[in-house]
């Protein structure tokens, strides 16, 4: 991968909308390398940011760069929601969609798509209508629809939020495998165990700032700040 958007670069970044301010002053960098991992609790800024990331909000202060440019389109970056929408149609067809939407050349499609579905374990299921899928299996759906767009950086917004320990396996098992093949991960979870087992870095946000960000296994073993230090012990940040 050619990592073409990467760093990307908050720089005293507020995003506010209203009287409420999702984003306060974050200066934040997105580098390549192992997934990025955001946590903290609801309201936290997490969604938000990596909305801004996506370049689907703009700062009302501050700027967000992209390899050093502003106003990029987001051709390399891709984006799963925790509640992704499953199109009227099947899996695989569900995948041709966003192949069609990313623009690549039609005689592609069957391959690309063979090859999306055994990466989220889902040759099974390719003619099944995608609505009927389980909540795990629409899930890698929606990972293999965001790939499609072959991203250089992926950011996903709490993907195995309610799934079973055997659906969060499967999810994390993709993450690993395409963060290996140089995409760029950035997620959001409230599952500190998600965050030690798929974390090369760890930033935690608390009332849209960023409190601490470290290596994962410095934020876990030597906290540097009060929250963290409460936040890995389960007690509540308010």
């Amino acid at each position: 991968m050619s990592g073409a958007d990467l760093p990307i670069r908050f720089d005293n970044v507020t995003i506010a909308t209203g009287n409420a301010t999702m984003l306060d002053r974050v200066t934040f960098t997105i580098s390549a390398g192992a997934p990025t991992v955001l946590i903290g609790p609801n309201g936290a800024g997490k969604t938000t940011l990596l909305r801004a990331a996506m370049g689907l909000v703009a700062p009302v202060r501050g700027t967000i760069t992209w390899q050093g440019r502003d106003h990029v389109p987001p051709v390399r970056r891709a984006i799963v929601f925790q509640r992704p929408t499953m199109l009227r149609r099947s899996t695989a067809a569900n995948i041709r969609y966003a192949l069609r939407a990313a623009r690549i050349a039609r005689d592609r499609h069957d391959e690309v798509i063979d090859k999306l579905l055994a990466l989220v374990g889902l040759e099974h299921a390719a003619e099944r209508p995608a609505r009927r899928l389980s909540a795990g299996e629409q899930q890698r759906l929606a990972l293999a629809r965001a790939l499609a767009r072959a991203p250089d950086v992926l950011f996903l917004d709490e993907p195995t939020a309610s799934l079973d320990p055997a659906s969060t396996k499967a999810i994390e098992d993709v993450i690993r495998t395409v963060s290996q093949r140089g995409i760029k991960v950035l997620l959001s979870t409230h599952d500190l165990g998600e965050a030690r087992r798929l974390g090369g870095e760890v930033v935690l946000l608390h009332r849209g700032r960023v409190v601490e960000a470290a290596a994962a296994a410095d934020f876990f073993e030597s906290p540097l700040t009060d929250e963290a230090r409460r936040f890995i012990a389960g007690e509540l940040l308010v």
